[in-house]
């Protein structure tokens, strides 16, 4: 405390008198010993000289409390001129309202991101809602309310969470039921429901649940037909998911996403997943009117024919058969080199 009074002082007594001559030595000497914490402007005309100047008046008596009221009021002022900047209030926990050229530059930056860099699932989940306009959201509600099941979803608004599909539960059911074998789905891609974002940028709130419904049971899609977190088994689902419930962002994923992809992948998801994933999800009930959480102990093959799905190839065990039919190759050529020829 001392040492903050010998500066403050020290800093007002340069205010006053540097400028006269007969001081200037004197300053110049205090002032090259200051400068190994502060530079020489901060001390004339910084934050210290307004300290001094507090203190000539007697306003430092509680400068910890008064700090931080101050900063608390300057945040305050800052969030309600955030608030008051947007083009409605939020309305719902989470909700950030943006103006029309907000979302269409959303749509851009997550774009790209997106076709970049498809493995940052949060350029996914902002692609997601950029794309998830009304009259789609819309669409689905319709749907919803016209099944006796997607209304009490509706009513009720399940959320999909660990605490509420209790693992430790699943785990024991039959290893035939729906529920072990997205158990098992889990463990075995290392996914949790938990991780699926909220959702933030669609501004009714009906809609908004909607579409948290939609994106939490995207992984209940992925263990009801076996298909892994590759970038194949994801553009997959995508397209059940656009066939099945018109979601934009699945559209665009199933036709760019495969831009990226290598040849042999390509041909797998032409000829083999995305036909597949059209048909059935041209075919099969709509995903959205299915209350998951009620199907659990059902016999999951049951389930899949009251549903109208049909198991598409095992894509693990495509890959696996490929990867070793290579590995086969590569080391029967180094073996015999002129094979190669």
């Amino acid at each position: 405390m001392l040492h903050q009074q010998s500066v403050l002082f020290l800093s007002r007594y340069c205010h006053n008198y540097f400028l006269k001559p007969q001081r200037r030595n004197v300053m110049l000497s205090a002032l090259t010993a200051l400068t190994s914490t502060a530079t020489i402007g901060n001390y004339l005309f910084g934050k210290d000289i307004k300290l001094a100047d507090a203190m000539d008046k007697g306003e430092l008596h509680n400068i910890n409390e008064d700090y931080a009221s101050k900063a608390n009021e300057t945040m305050l002022n800052r969030l309600k001129k955030l608030r008051n900047s947007r083009p409605m209030e939020p309305r719902y926990e989470g909700h950030v309202p943006l103006y029309l050229h907000e979302k269409l530059l959303l749509f851009l930056s997550s774009g790209i991101s997106s076709f970049l860099h498809p493995e940052n699932g949060m350029n996914i989940v902002k692609l997601g809602e950029a794309t998830a306009i009304p009259p789609f959201l819309e669409s689905l509600k319709r749907t919803m309310l016209s099944d006796e099941t997607g209304r009490r979803i509706l009513r009720d608004k399940p959320y999909v969470h660990t605490s509420i599909l209790h693992f430790d539960k699943l785990s024991k059911l039959p290893e035939n039921s729906f529920g072990y074998t997205f158990y098992k789905w889990c463990q075995t891609e290392k996914v949790s429901p938990d991780t699926r974002a909220p959702v933030t940028y669609i501004d009714d709130p009906i809609h908004a649940f909607i579409f948290q419904r939609y994106r939490q049971c995207h992984d209940f899609y992925h263990a009801l037909v076996n298909m892994p977190i590759i970038i194949e088994g994801e553009i997959t689902i995508k397209a059940l998911e656009g066939a099945n419930m018109g979601v934009p962002m699945a559209i665009l994923g199933a036709i760019f996403a495969p831009l990226r992809l290598k040849p042999i992948q390509r041909k797998r998801l032409r000829e083999i997943y995305l036909p597949w994933a059209v048909k059935t999800g041209l075919n099969c009930k709509p995903l959205v009117n299915v209350y998951w959480e009620e199907l659990l102990e059902k016999d999951v093959n049951e389930l899949r024919e009251e549903l109208g799905i049909k198991m598409p190839p095992n894509l693990r065990e495509m890959r696996k058969k490929r990867a070793e039919m290579v590995k086969s190759l590569k080391h029967k050529y180094e073996e015999n080199p002129s094979k190669a020829n």
